[in-house]
């Protein structure tokens, strides 16, 4: 409705409503035609090739109109068509691109014992308790919701459950049923006892909740769960059952869960299914290739749909790596990759420096220094006058390093500026992972209601998606918030981009309520 009987400037049309008009003209909904200064156009040719003294400028005339007319004037209109839908496309391609980027840079929620709920209606909602490594530890579906309606009988079974596992958090999928179980959820967490973080030990003091939640996104959880991948992972879990599974992996580490999913499935798109699917998978797996590549790997833990994305690693030779460590145990160093059927010296060469083994024999082999650069290190070492294994070798390099001797150093141990600037970033960070430079995911303990919004509440928020025209905004009600891009800054905004990205922690003020429609609309000026 909104594009009945509009009328727009072509180079003023931004990607996002010419995709959408697009979309209108495709479905039949809406009949699209370029106007143009036809007797101007026309005027224009006749002044380029008419001489108005010739003996046939009469029947010239009309021949050039029914040539514009009948030729030229499709011809251009195609033209102009398939060239703004083309820049269109690609912005679009770029927007899910950088969406999908912040995604799986999603910092991890380590060492918890997580609860994943996939929510539903009629066939219940499943439940899946993972451990700390994403274990599956129990699993049970509940139906709390119509038409069965067992309310009480699935707070009982999610308390027991909960306490029979240790649970610490629950992730709850963003699909169907997500905001009744999110109630469910949350008058479960308020009849266990608060804890004080000061002193956790003591149960009933006043405090935070001793459990919390978070609502996860499901995009693409039911296409893992029926592959092969998946069967091949929990083939003893029902297809319904491993979803809740992968909700509970992807808040634990939202990368290795990711990967395992096509990334056109992650939805975090702009008329995603619309553009040219050839380069729209092209530029996603870019993506996940350089965050893979900038994030590293543990050899040791990887599963072959993270390792197939190192660089110079293929699927084959990813499978060939989880094979050899199946049999012969755990990595000790990077030299062992060199026994992995199909990995030679340059693919060795492309992907070690991407491949990290914790607690191996080298503590060099837990950091991004390729082993090329070793002997570069131990140079190194011995110009600081350490040994390398020290236990406050990060405090003596970063001293060290502070003494402004990079250049004599880099001329000294024959390497370049560029090169020994990352030996010292990753010897001061050894096992960094840039993820968790990032604030952590925004857990919850209690639900609000859109009734309970006003004018002027603020609230803080996570980015779902970032598109053209703002970004939506989760702030824990059923439907995500919008924030226009006019309110996202106290200054011109030209892209959201530039101020948010999906996933961050964002604080918003409600400025419009409409209960009815369901819609919220929310501002990031003059807030904080």
């Amino acid at each position: 409705r909104l594009y009945y009987d509009y009328r727009e400037p072509l180079r003023e049309v931004p990607p996002h409503r010419l995709l959408a008009i697009n979309r209108g003209e495709r479905e039949g909904v809406l009949r699209v035609r370029l106007e143009s200064p036809v007797d101007d156009l026309i005027a224009d040719v006749e002044a380029s090739y008419l001489n108005p003294h010739s003996l046939f400028a009469d029947q010239m005339r009309p021949a050039i109109a029914d040539g514009y007319a009948r030729l030229l004037a499709p011809a251009i209109e195609r033209d102009l068509h398939s060239t703004s839908t083309t820049e269109a496309d690609d912005h679009a391609i770029q927007v899910f691109a950088t969406n999908l980027r912040h995604l799986l840079l999603q910092p991890p929620l380590r060492g918890r014992r997580v609860m994943g709920i996939d929510p539903g209606f009629r066939t219940g909602c499943k439940v899946a308790c993972v451990d700390a490594t994403g274990k599956v530890l129990d699993t049970a579906t509940i139906y709390p919701h119509e038409p069965q309606k067992r309310w009480p009988e699935a707070k009982k079974l999610l308390s027991t459950l909960i306490v029979r596992n240790k649970i610490e958090v629950i992730a709850i999928g963003n699909g169907t049923a997500s905001r009744e179980t999110e109630h469910l959820v949350a008058e479960v967490i308020a009849e266990f006892p608060a804890v004080s973080r000061s002193s956790p030990q003591q149960e009933g003091t006043k405090g935070e909740a001793a459990l919390q939640y978070t609502i996860v996104s499901e995009a693409g959880a039911s296409v893992y769960s029926a592959s092969e991948l998946a069967r091949a992972e929990l083939p003893d879990l029902d297809v319904s059952m491993r979803g809740a599974v992968s909700i509970a992996r992807r808040l634990q580490d939202p990368l290795a869960e990711l990967v395992k999913i096509d990334p056109k499935s992650i939805g975090v798109g702009l008329y995603q299914h619309d553009v040219d699917q050839k380069k729209l998978s092209a530029a996603l797996d870019a993506v996940v290739e350089s965050v893979v590549n900038y994030v590293g790997v543990d050899l040791n833990t990887a599963s072959p749909a993270l390792l197939q994305y190192v660089s110079g690693i293929n699927k084959r030779v990813a499978a060939n790596i989880v094979a050899h460590r199946d049999a012969h145990g755990p990595f000790r160093n990077r030299e062992e990759l060199k026994a992995v059927k199909g990995l030679g010296a340059r693919t060795f060469e492309q992907a070690a420096g991407f491949l990290k083994i914790p607690g191996g024999d080298n503590p060099l082999d837990n950091t991004f220094i390729h082993p090329e650069s070793y002997p570069a290190v131990e140079r190194l070492f011995a110009l600081m006058g350490v040994r390398g294994d020290e236990p406050d070798l990060a405090a003596r390099v970063q001293s060290w390093r502070a003494g402004g001797k990079i250049e004599g150093a880099a001329e000294a141990l024959e390497v370049g500026v560029p090169t020994l600037t990352d030996i010292f970033e990753s010897l001061v960070k050894p096992g960094r992972d840039p993820r968790d430079e990032l604030p952590p995911p925004l857990l919850r303990s209690d639900v609000l209601h859109i009734e309970d919004l006003h004018e002027g509440m603020i609230l803080t928020g996570t980015v779902r998606n970032v598109v053209d025209f703002g970004a939506f905004v989760d702030i824990g009600v059923k439907r995500d918030g919008l924030v226009h891009i006019s309110e996202m800054a106290d200054r011109y905004v030209r892209n959201p981009l530039e101020v948010v990205a999906v996933g961050d922690v964002v604080q918003v003020r409600v400025i419009s309520v409409d209960v009815e429609r369901g819609r919220i609309g929310l501002s990031m000026r003059k807030v904080g």
